[in-house]
């Protein structure tokens, strides 16, 4: 087992509480990369302060979590183990992937919402249903998007059968270089649309919080937003040969935050917003 499967063993058991939070951070805190960021290092430094909170929460709330973190943890640990810049084999890989990353938390927050609301007790099987297709679609623009940052460092999220059906090879791709860009273009379309789909079910699932809990709901939107509005720029420009072409700016995220929070009690209004967005990745994707 490698130093970080370790760690991350070890934060598992520190999260069920049956080991020390504040070993763990002494252990971890000097292994500390430069490329840190302070806030992470502060994160680690003072985690037993951080779980100390969450041990005095209620069992109703620490079940979920320490679900959470057993399933993602040992998941983080196999894929960082097989981690290349080939890819992974298939969409069923990326899916298991994008489970153990993002749509365990998708299932986290649904039973801490249900909780914390009793009104959504009746919907609880609902929202499960859509709660995994809400972090896969979050995590799935994170990688396209991040796909050639990604390759600097030697990791690929991306599935090589997609990229194979149109006869490139992921570990070999040059950003632009020759016909590549029109086939890399191809399978990213593909994926974008599969992601489009989530985010379709990420609304849906954002449509059964009930409006009169607009904090809830203005927490989801402004996610969503952002992803939906990152997937169109992937759709216009399919093609694109850094992180810089999608990046939506500083102002999208402004104006995503205003609609959202001016629309959060509105179903009709924000259903209309999001076809919208929707009906223009299509137009982009097709070339229209």
């Amino acid at each position: 087992m490698d130093e970080k499967s370790v760690y991350l063993d070890r934060f598992v058991s520190v999260v069920n509480g049956t080991s020390s939070a504040r070993e763990f951070g002494r252990d971890l805190h000097p292994m500390l990369s430069d490329a840190t960021i302070e806030a992470e290092r502060n994160l680690v430094a003072n985690v037993d302060t951080v779980v100390g909170v969450t041990r005095g929460f209620r069992r109703s709330q620490r079940e979920p979590i320490e679900r959470c973190i057993g399933i993602m943890a040992p998941g983080m640990a196999e894929f960082q183990a097989s981690m290349t810049p080939r890819g992974l084999e298939g969409m069923r890989d990326l899916d298991r992937y994008c489970y153990c990353v993002a749509g365990v938390v998708g299932e986290t927050l649904t039973e801490l919402f249900c909780d914390y609301s009793p009104g959504l007790k009746s919907r609880r099987e609902r929202l499960l249903g859509l709660s995994v297709s809400f972090g896969q679609g979050l995590q799935m623009v994170n990688i396209l998007k991040d796909f050639w940052e990604d390759r600097e460092r030697g990791v690929c999220w991306l599935p090589r059968d997609v990229f194979a059906d149109v006869g490139l090879d992921l570990s070999s791709l040059v950003p632009g270089k020759g016909q590549a860009g029109s086939k890399f273009a191809m399978a990213m379309l593909r994926l974008i649309y599969v992601a489009a789909g989530h985010l379709a079910g990420a609304f849906r699932y954002t449509m059964l919080i009930p409006a009169k809990e607009a904090g809830m709901r203005r927490f989801l939107l402004w996610a969503l937003g952002m992803a939906v509005q990152t997937l169109l720029r992937l759709a216009e420009n399919p093609a694109f040969v850094n992180g810089a072409q999608v990046k939506i700016s500083r102002n999208e995220v402004r104006a995503i935050v205003l609609a959202t929070s001016a629309l959060v009690r509105w179903d009709r209004g924000l259903r209309w917003m999001f076809d919208r967005a929707v009906e223009r990745i299509s137009r982009a994707g097709s070339g229209g």
